[in-house]
Formats: C-alpha cells, structure tokens, sequence
C-alpha cells in the first residue's frame, strides 16, 4: 500500500489504517483513504481507484476491488487464503510464540485470608489472574504464579477466639466441614457474639463508638493478636493449626477450580519486610520523618496526596509490607522484569502510591507493574458480606453449576451410552466451563452480575455453546472417511473457496493477533470474544456446507482439515480461559 502510493503519488506516507471489510460491501480488507489526504489532495473516490488499480495490477493476492466513500475495499485471493491455511493448519502451537525475552513476568493472584472459604469474588479473581498468565505464556513471555496469603491479623484472631471458646474441640473430621469452612463459621460466629454485646453496652448507658471499641471479645482477640507477635507458644499453635485446616481446604478449591501457583508468600513472613527500605529512604530523601515520629511521602506533586509508610510506634502499615515484599520477590526470581497484581478496583489508589513509590526508590523493573484491577461480582440477591456469612461459597457455586449443566444437558437427552462416571466428569468439565466463560467473557473493569442459569445455555456467547461445537467437530472428524493428517495435494485453481470458507480462514487468521493484544491489555475477554466470534463463523459453515457429503475428495478432505483446525485454535483459546473441551457432549 506504502509502495502503491510512493509509486503514483511519489509520497512516503508514514502508515496505512486498515480496517474488515464490512459485511454488506464486497472486499475482505479495507483502507481507509480519508487519513490520506493529509498527504495527497484530492477527490477520495479517484484516489482509491487509482490506489485499487494499481494493487490489482501488481499484486496476485488482490483479485478486485470497489471504492464506496472514501473506503477502499480489496477482494483477497481465494490462493492467499489457501497458502495461510496450508502453511498453519499442521501447526501444533499455532498463535504462540517462542520464548523471547531473558526476564520473566511476576502474575500475583487469589491472595485470600485464612479465616474464611473462598467465594465468588475470589473466583473473578483466580480466573482473571490464571488466564492472564497464561496468555503472558503463549505471547511468549516466562512466567511465575504467585500468591500472598494473609494468614495473620485481628480478622485471624477473631476465628480463632471463637473457636477456642465455642467450638468444643470441633476439627474438620469431626465435623465433616472443609478446613476453610470450619474457620469461617466461627469467623461468622464472632461477629454475632460482638454485636450482642455491643447491643449489652449500649443498653447499659454506653455510647455506640465505644462499645465498638470495648467489647470483651474484641479485646480478648487483641490481646490474642499481641501474644500472637510476642510468639506466645499457645497461640502460635493454636495459628498453625487452624491455618493447616484452612490451607488444606484452599488447595481442594484451587484443585477443582483448575488453577496453581508456582510459589506462595505469607504475610506472617512477610509483614515486617519493608523497614529497612523506609529508613534507608528517608536517608536518600524519598520519605520524611514528622514531628511524632511517623514516616511519610509527599506526592502531591504527582497528583496525589500524602501517604504514611511507617507508624510512630514504628510498626509497619500495608504500604510498608508490600514493599518490601516486591522487592524480596525481585530477589527470590532475579530474573523479574515486571509484576502483575490482580486485585479489586477497591485498591486502584494503594497501587498508583505502590508503584511510584518503588520508581522514586529506584527500581528499574518499578516501571513494568500493573494492577490488573477488576470490577466486584454481584448476585441478583445483592452485595455478598463475609462476616455475615452471605457469601456464596466457591465451592457451592461450582457445585451448583455440575449440578445445573446436569439437568440441562439431561433434558438435552444425548448421554444416553454415558457411565455415571463419565456423565459427572462431562457435568463439571460444561459446569466449569460456563462459569469461567461467563466470567472470563467481560472486560476486567467492568462488574458482573452473575446468573448461573443463564451462563449455563447452548445458545449464544456462553462455555458451553462453544464447547458443544467443539464436540460436534470431534464427532464430525471420527466419521470423516479421509486421513485428516495427510498432506493435501496443492488445492489448485480448479477449487475455489465457499465465501463461508474463506470467512473461517479470515477468522483463523488473526488469532496470533488476539493472543497479542489480549497479553498488552491483561484481558481474557479478548480471547473470549474471539473464540466465540470464530464458533459462530463455523457454526454458520457447518449449516450451509456439506462437509462429510462432498463428493470431490479434495474438497472433502479440505473441509474436515478446516474443521480440525478450528477444533485445535478453539481447544487453543480456552486453554489460555483455563477451559476444559470435551470430545463428546
């Protein structure tokens, strides 16, 4: 196009905007002419036909063109698109690059507490954080997993108070409850028993702040907090046991869920990180001292405010610990160049203040951190509250989707030769699947609310939909009487692609693409979207193209490859989604 226009025009233009040509025009690309002008005076409409004439003149990928208001509309060869496919549809890790960089990426995710189950929210957030690596991995970047686990404070404290007061030695055995859930019914248990007496204070003459503050249970937790630091033996096993409880009942969550981590942090080692690098700041003049003794740093000049990074007692806030334990993750993996934190849009100010902080201490790798921030997950019901234990439980959502996908696809009828087993095993694979899609398919900023039925249908942008016509191609290609591995003898001129054909190809094609834009923007709903973009470009082939009723051999053995190829780039796509594809349904 450049070359085109330095040959008429003797004019260098510095690019070129291309655009799909749309569907009602003829054309498969289309440029733009009007940005053009800029550079060449006159009538649009002659520009592109001189533009059209020449490409077609010069170059055999171009078989036509027409001009309609400025837009430019090429008509691509049936023998470029058969070239494109031949040259990838062998291609195992087609979309994904090679290893190119010596650093690696940091992706932070899931981080949860341990006095409580996990819960919807969390789930937003362990499938943006996976799938996001994931897609850092295929546009070939090294990448480690991580999470912190804030497994001490005064929210710990308080489950484990409870527990020791009312739980009468109950352990997840005796109860039948998870690890996790046990935790977070006296989590729940203690913030009843608080706000009775709170209610006992106030009727006693007391105001409502300081019976908030006086308590009996939550001064019994403090104090449980305190003996916690100073190492008290008791406390400190009562900690890890309930802690060993919890983390059990986290990996049986992370393990149905279908996400890992490479290496875990925790806070109880890591919340007195950070100190060293405030006192050593405020030497380099990064932070300054006040009057009482806080340590403090001045960003009004960059358009924020002021923000404390140590107590006047000397103890550290949240702002010191994360840090410091960026910094200790630079030293566990030197090869670092950049991190990635997937937490909620709550915290987008805490992570503008992070992240300038550790520029203005002089951090090379400080310019490649980014918050994957994420809008909250909402239920029809409304907001979910953990110390009113109204959360929906991960656990109880993912089985209530098995549970959903099995009575949908029961009254669909088609398991008929299932084993139990196997129906189960397909009943979570189509449950999971629409969850995580359902989830997956929406800009991170944005919020969800989130109606398991509806995510749960065969129909339209939804997991299972896209699955469903995974399957069908699996079944299309064990009833293909061709080898679908065999090289295919050179199309030739005598086969001239269906438009629905080229359509696939079309779609084929700019997968690389999306991998690449959806690992610039942290966003899997790119993925997502073009997935299903591409299920419908086959669904509509499917409809209106004999595939396995071709009489001509080659064009036969051209469609089912077709199809092999979208089956591979679908199962392709929702690997990166964290999505599991059956070959039946």
């Amino acid at each position: 196009m450049i070359e085109a226009v330095a040959s008429i025009y003797d004019i260098a233009l510095p690019s070129v905007e291309f655009q799909p040509t749309r569907k009602d025009f003829e054309g498969d690309i289309t440029v733009v002419v009007f940005p053009i002008l800029r550079y060449i005076k006159g009538n649009p409409e002659q520009i592109g036909n001189q533009i059209g004439a020449y490409l077609e003149r010069e170059l055999s990928e171009v078989d036509g063109f027409n001009v309609i208001k400025g837009f430019l509309n090429l008509v691509i060869s049936d023998s470029y698109y058969k070239n494109f496919f031949d040259s990838v549809k062998d291609d195992e890790k087609y979309g994904h690059k090679p290893a190119h960089s010596n650093q690696a990426i940091l992706v932070e995710y899931s981080s949860p507490n341990t006095n409580k189950p996990l819960h919807l929210g969390h789930i937003r957030n362990n499938l943006l954080g996976y799938s996001v690596a994931e897609i850092l991995k295929a546009d070939g970047n090294k990448v480690y997993k991580t999470q912190i686990i804030n497994d001490r404070g005064i929210h710990i404290c308080k489950s484990m108070l409870a527990w020791q007061k009312f739980g009468d030695g109950a352990t997840p055995e005796s109860t039948g409850l998870k690890g996790d859930k046990l935790a977070g019914v006296y989590y729940v248990k203690f913030d009843q028993v608080y706000k009775e007496e709170i209610a006992r204070l106030i009727a006693a003459g007391m105001d409502k702040v300081q019976a908030e503050r006086e308590a009996p249970i939550l001064i019994e937790a403090q104090e449980m907090l305190r003996k916690w630091e100073a190492g008290d033996s008791e406390v400190v096993n009562l900690w890890k046991k309930m802690n060993g409880w919890v983390y059990k009942g986290f990996d049986e969550t992370y393990a149905s869920l279908g996400v890992n981590f490479d290496k875990l942090y925790y806070e109880s080692e890591t919340y007195l990180l950070g100190k060293d690098v405030i006192t050593q700041g405020i030497k380099n003049g990064v932070f300054y001292r006040k009057e009482d003794g806080s340590v403090w740093i001045d960003l009004t000049d960059e358009g924020l405010d002021e923000k404390i990074v140590l107590r006047a007692d000397g103890t550290a806030v949240y702002m010191t610990q994360d840090i410091g334990t960026a910094i200790q993750r630079v030293k566990d993996f030197p090869d670092i160049g950049g991190m990635v934190y997937t937490v909620g849009n709550e915290q987008d100010y805490h992570f503008k203040v992070l992240f300038l902080i550790l520029k203005k201490l002089g951090y090379s790798w400080a310019g490649n951190l980014y918050h994957l921030s994420y809008g909250m997950v909402d239920l029809p019901e409304g907001k979910m509250k953990s110390r009113e234990g109204t959360v929906v439980d991960a656990d109880d959502l993912i089985n209530e989707m098995t549970n959903t996908a099995a009575h949908i696809s029961e009254e669909l009828g088609k398991l008929d030769d299932y084993s139990e087993e196997e129906k189960q095993k397909l009943y979570h694979i189509i449950g999971l699947g629409a969850l995580k899609y359902y989830i997956l398919k929406v800009d991170p900023k944005k919020r969800i609310l989130f109606n398991p039925e509806e995510s749960v249908d065969f129909q339209g942008n939804t997991g299972p939909f896209i699955q469903y016509t995974y399957a069908r191609i699996q079944s299309i290609l064990r009833k293909a009487d061709v080898s679908v591995d065999e090289l295919l003898n050179p199309l030739g001129e005598r086969i001239k692609l269906h438009p629905k054909e080229k359509e696939i190809i079309k779609q084929l094609e700019v997968y690389p693409e999306t991998i690449q834009l959806a690992a610039e923007n942290y966003s899997p709903a790119l993925i997502a979207n073009y997935t299903y973009d591409l299920v419908k470009e086959f669904n509509s082939f499917y409809q209106q193209v004999s595939i396995l009723g071709e009489t001509e051999e080659d064009i036969r053995v051209f469609r089912v490859q077709l199809a092999k190829k979208v089956g591979e780039v679908i199962k392709s796509a929702f690997e990166l989604l964290g999505i599991e594809v059956p070959a039946r349904m």
